[in-house]
């Protein structure tokens, strides 16, 4: 049984990445299932740090989105939004070059908060890096965004 409350049509759910930071660094939702949802990174210039690795930040952006994305797809946006409220991230591994892929599962879904593990491999297949977050549920008149 799916978790999705929305339409799960990747163009759509990319276009929500239009003039943002997932549009700059590269990052895309790649694919999406019953109860996960997967992305990708490139490494290259835009995510590198000084010494030519994938940065740590960078993939707590790829994290934060698929993390964020996939606890929006759980709510009605004309309700409730879903706003990070905790995360954290081992790095495992450094990565040169190619692209790193992204993969949420959930391990909570309450009322309040929801709780998301990603995690992030190279291209074959080794763990880059492990995250959670933590989101918080509100009530969409709260932001504005309604």
């Amino acid at each position: 049984m799916s978790l999705w409350k929305q339409p799960t049509d990747l163009a759509r759910i990319n276009a929500w990445s239009a003039n943002t930071m997932m549009e700059t660094l590269g990052i895309r939702i790649s694919a999406i299932g019953d109860d996960w949802l997967q992305g990708t990174m490139p490494v290259d210039h835009r995510t590198h740090q000084p010494y030519g690795l994938l940065h740590g930040g960078a993939s707590v952006v790829l994290a934060e989105t698929l993390g964020s994305t996939a606890a929006m797809l759980t709510l009605d946006p004309e309700k409730e939004l879903a706003v990070g409220l905790d995360i954290n991230a081992n790095h495992i591994r450094g990565v040169r070059s190619g692209t790193v892929t992204g993969t949420a599962r959930m391990l909570h879904i309450g009322r309040t908060t929801q709780v998301w593990e990603i995690r992030i491999e190279n291209e074959e297949g080794v763990l880059v890096c492990i995250s959670r977050i933590t989101m918080a549920v509100i009530a969409a008149r709260t932001v504005g965004l309604r």
